[in-house]
């Protein structure tokens, strides 16, 4: 062989090289909702989570900075997106039609582009499976399963034949190929439910109904093992370039059982809860490490892998308030921590890689780089280039019609029996209050952190026109016309909250604002006080008080009595956490011995008593604090509440 053909067939297996190099990757991404940094670190080094321990061992990781409002739809719709809730207007689980009805939000609420819309119009194959806010599914360049797919499971029928399943997948025909592979709650067995719950046969019998704690959890069971089927079945069979997969249950299991998650010294009901599901968030946790090692197994060489969560949850955490225990809920996101996590292995992952300070605004720009697709300059984030052995593509300045939003696709009617079954299940969890939490408020709150306060004064006040009684949105709009100076409004609308919440602690706190900003410091330090009082964790009025070396207001002159009834009654209160009634209430006994005119003692009793189920005595605790405490707002409210004649 000649030196200069030699020459040359180096030269064109270099140049394969590169070309091999540069070619993009297919890309799998999986989403754990509320899988928590902590818990992952913990349960790898106890030799629990060996596939995660692989990506780190072999890929880049870091803890994923979130951001509020730590809601599934409107984080999961960020990443899918990379644009902030205040351009994709995702804002809540739900909208409010123009008669005043809660929907879950759907694909058609969302004002700009996906991944897959992007990826399709780039020529890429994808596949999207049970993402938030994916139904009714949109025309694609291949297959998406909808996060309403799973919600037919309830139905005799299911999916098959339901005229109601329309807009369940893309392509419509999909929904019949898939069936053989949905598990739905009645076809599980206590065999599949035995390493995460204790529970009798009587137990599993029972009827499904999601008020019931054991049924929700088997929701968040079958519905898990249906996607990882069909996750599978579609990165099999349908061969995407790109595949999104959303797993809800290590999330939804959090919010049932992780307040028993290696919770210790508990008593009582709350004993009895973990003897039966106290190891469910850690199985769970386990079983989606399997998961993860399924879809590693199904990987080609030529397959970057992305798993991620949307936040982290504060496990094993028992709230002030217990009884908000007793039916096994953990109220609204108050439980989710701002960090998540993301790690990156596979082609083109540089291993042993820590991220740097990774945000859910940069993975849809680094799947998009990993495509061999150009990011658009008018998605904050940025590629995560520290772990790529790929130049991402130069920026283009927009996929959106004109540059900017795409126009709103109106409000979609609903998905028949469907919608109500999904607020069953989001109430089932705490997300839905009595009131409808619109994600208007929430949009407008961003606006307000992104300094954008005229805006969100006038969002606010859309608001406040529509719902003139609800006392908090009276608060945040004072909190946007204070940011613009317009005192004189902002105390109006605030004077206007606290006679309609006069238990608000934000409405002090901002009064407290602007008479500070005003040069009254004694009044902005008495509203502060009034802040602590009715909240004592309130930490904005906390750390005002610090600042401007002022102690929270006290009942009375301590005494060395008053000092250890006080110690006494805090330690009734972490005994009451943990279910001990009994104890705390014999704690509480002594401290209004030591101080029988030390109101707080009262407050912890009539509070414990409560807990206890003995509302006779919570009312005789509150009249006794009332009389020593005659102004106490938040005794007046809390007997209010204890003596309004209940609702059959």
């Amino acid at each position: 062989m000649s030196r200069r053909r030699a020459a040359t067939l180096i030269a064109v297996v270099l140049s394969f090289a590169a070309c091999s190099r540069s070619k993009p990757s297919r890309v799998m991404v999986i989403g754990l909702d509320g899988m928590d940094p902590r818990t992952v670190d913990l349960l790898m080094s106890e030799g629990k989570m060996p596939n995660f321990a692989k990506l780190r061992r072999d890929g880049a990781y870091a803890p994923l900075n979130s951001a509020e409002p730590l809601l599934s739809p409107v984080v999961w719709t960020t990443i899918a997106t990379g644009k902030s809730p205040d351009q994709h207007r995702i804002g809540h689980f739900v909208a409010v039609d123009e008669k005043g009805d809660q929907l879950p939000v759907t694909s058609a609420m969302r004002k700009v582009k996906a991944l897959w819309n992007i990826l399709s119009d780039a020529g890429r194959r994808v596949a999207v499976l049970g993402w938030w806010a994916t139904w009714p599914s949109e025309k694609v360049n291949g297959a998406i399963v909808s996060d309403h797919f799973a919600y037919h499971f309830l139905f005799e029928q299911g999916l098959h034949g339901d005229p109601n399943a329309q807009g369940k997948t893309w392509p419509p025909e999909l929904v019949d190929k898939l069936r053989p592979l949905v598990k739905r709650p009645q076809d599980l067995t206590p065999a599949d439910l035995a390493p995460f719950v204790s529970v009798t046969q009587q137990e599993f019998d029972r009827p499904f109904n999601l008020d019931d704690e054991l049924s929700g959890f088997k929701w968040a069971l079958s519905t898990t093992m249906t996607y990882r089927n069909v996750g599978l079945e579609l990165w099999k069979k349908e061969k995407p370039d790109t595949m999104l997969a959303y797993f809800e249950a290590t999330d939804s299991t959090a919010h049932l059982f992780g307040h028993l998650f290696r919770a210790e010294n508990l008593s009582g009901d709350l004993a009895l809860q973990q003897q039966r599901y106290g190891r469910a968030v850690e199985a769970m946790y386990v079983y989606a490490d399997r998961i993860v090692g399924d879809f590693i197994a199904a990987m080609d060489d030529d397959t970057t892998l992305i798993v991620l969560s949307d936040h982290g949850f504060d496990l094993g955490a028992l709230p002030d308030d217990p009884s908000k225990l007793r039916n096994m809920r953990r109220v609204s996101e108050k439980f989710h921590r701002m960090q998540g996590i993301v790690y990156l292995w596979g082609r083109h992952i540089k291993a042993r890689t820590r991220l740097d300070n990774p945000s859910i605004l940069d993975i849809a720009p680094t799947v998009l780089a990993l495509n061999g697709v150009a990011p658009a300059r008018d998605m904050p984030g940025r590629v995560l280039s520290e772990a790529l052995d790929v130049k991402s593509p130069t920026r283009v300045a927009s996929y959106e019609p004109g540059g900017g939003t795409q126009v709103a696709a109106g409000t979609p009617t609903g998905d028949s029996r469907v919608d109500p079954e999904i607020l069953k299940r989001l109430q089932s969890l705490g997300y839905l209050q009595t009131r409808s939490p619109s994600g208007d408020r929430n949009i407008a709150a961003i606006l307000f952190e992104q300094g954008k306060y005229k805006e969100a004064a006038e969002a606010y006040g859309k608001l406040v026109k529509s719902e003139p009684d609800d006392g908090s949105l009276r608060t945040s709009l004072a909190g946007a016309l204070g940011a613009l100076g317009r005192y004189d409004e902002a105390l109006k609308e605030i004077d206007a909250a606290i006679r309609l919440q006069p238990l608000n602690p934000e409405a002090y706190h901002n009064r407290a604002v602007i008479h500070e900003r005003k040069g009254d410091v004694a009044a902005a330090v008495a509203d502060y006080r009034t802040a602590v009082r009715y909240r004592p964790d309130y930490m904005p009025s906390q750390q005002a008080l610090l600042r401007l070396r002022a102690e929270p207001a006290k009942t009375a002159a301590r005494t060395p009595q008053d000092t250890r009834a006080m110690e006494m009654a805090d330690e009734a209160s972490r005994l009451a956490r943990r279910g001990d009634y009994p104890g705390a209430m014999k704690l509480l006994d002594e401290a209004s011995r030591l101080a029988p005119r030390l109101a707080l003692v009262y407050q912890y009793r009539s509070n414990v008593a409560y807990l206890a189920g003995d509302t006779h005595a919570a009312v005789a605790a509150l009249k006794k604090g009332l009389e020593i405490e005659p102004d106490n707002v938040l005794f007046r409210e809390n007997l209010k509440n204890l003596q309004r004649p209940k609702t059959p």
